[in-house]
């Protein structure tokens, strides 16, 4: 093989392990923590609670309309800890590479997470590599965990447990577009409306509602299972209905139309950018307004209402007047998603 790609060497621990962590990662990286090449990072953490949480990509292709597996795997671990009600701090970065992959490809990625992490406004400070032989793998997984700090009064937005009847549900935008755009970009479909992934740090935005003072009761991304899985277990685990009126769902027509071609439902497809809120009905038109102030939140809207009604159940009621019943996703409508 060629200088080009990697080899089991860069695996070795040796002088070519060297030479990639230095002229890929510590290049794109930096940091003083970073390039301090200790074992394990040392880190400075401002008073608060700790959050702290890790992921796994291993998304089919590496590359896709409006995003990578190195800007989706700075997203993801970025949001989980936003929606949590906690502020990142810093993220690990951990890679598996086939032998063979392209150094070029391995290069995109790294300053795709980099320009992330900086937007983000969060450090990669610890990371690792492992190369495995080809065949073993598909070219590329990445694997972070992220640490921020939380203020005690958001605890509870993880949980639910305050919940209420007559609360709404926010979602800050379209949904759909990350699942439609990977299955474009691994279908090789040539799509009109230029769908793209919408996978993006959502911290700076979530903040600007916490910071508010928004009383947000819950808060969560609807990644893999889609909206419908997140709703179906809010309900379960606060014994309480949802009235969803299908109207009401922003989803693109691009969307509709690939979800009638493929037999998918938008509800279920994975999303990257992400939240949904539950806040008291006196606090929805604010906190819409609030998100809207951000680019990633201009579609903002109420998508639902929490009731007393059908405990435990999420009840969509349909455009052509009836209601049915929306189920947790059983299976999987596109592997590899993330």
């Amino acid at each position: 093989m060629k200088k080009e790609t990697i080899l089991l060497g860069h695996g070795s621990g040796g002088r070519m392990s060297q030479e990639l962590i230095r002229d890929m990662f510590m290049k794109h990286f930096g940091g003083e923590v970073l390039t301090a090449e200790t074992d394990a990072a040392l880190l400075d953490l401002p008073p608060g609670m700790t959050v702290f949480t890790t992921d796994s990509y291993v998304v089919s292709p590496l590359f896709f309309p409006g995003g990578d597996i190195g800007h989706l795997a700075v997203c993801g671990t970025v949001n989980d800890l936003s929606v949590s009600g906690g502020r990142p701090l810093a993220l690990s970065a951990s890679f598996i590479l086939e032998e063979g992959l392209s150094l070029e490809e391995l290069e995109r990625v790294v300053s795709s997470m980099a320009d992330t992490a900086r937007e983000a406004g969060v450090a990669i400070v610890t990371g690792d590599t492992k190369v495995v032989e080809h065949g073993s793998c598909d070219k590329l997984f990445i694997n972070t965990a992220g640490i921020g700090v939380l203020d005690p009064r958001y605890r509870g937005i993880s949980h639910a447990r305050d919940v209420q009847a007559g609360d709404r549900i926010i979602v800050n935008g379209f949904l759909g577009d990350h699942g439609v755009a990977v299955l474009a970009a691994r279908q090789h479909l040539d799509i009109s409306g230029e769908i793209v992934s919408d996978a993006a740090p959502l911290n700076k935005m979530i903040g600007r509602v916490l910071e508010e003072k928004v009383p947000v009761r819950f808060m969560r991304d609807p990644t893999r299972g889609g909206l419908a899985t997140l709703l179906c277990d809010l309900a379960e685990r606060t014994s309480l209905g949802i009235d969803l009126p299908e109207s009401a769902l922003p989803v693109r027509p691009e969307v509709k139309n690939i979800c009638e071609v493929f037999g998918f439902d938008p509800l279920y497809l994975a999303n990257e950018g992400k939240v949904v809120m539950v806040v008291p009905a006196e606090e929805a038109d604010r906190t819409v307004a609030l998100l809207r102030q951000d680019p990633r939140g201009r579609k903002a809207c109420i998508i639902g209402t929490i009731t007393h009604d059908h405990p435990g159940k999420v009840v969509m009621e349909t455009e052509i007047g009836g209601r049915r019943i929306v189920d947790m996703l059983a299976g999987e409508q596109l592997p590899r998603i993330c």
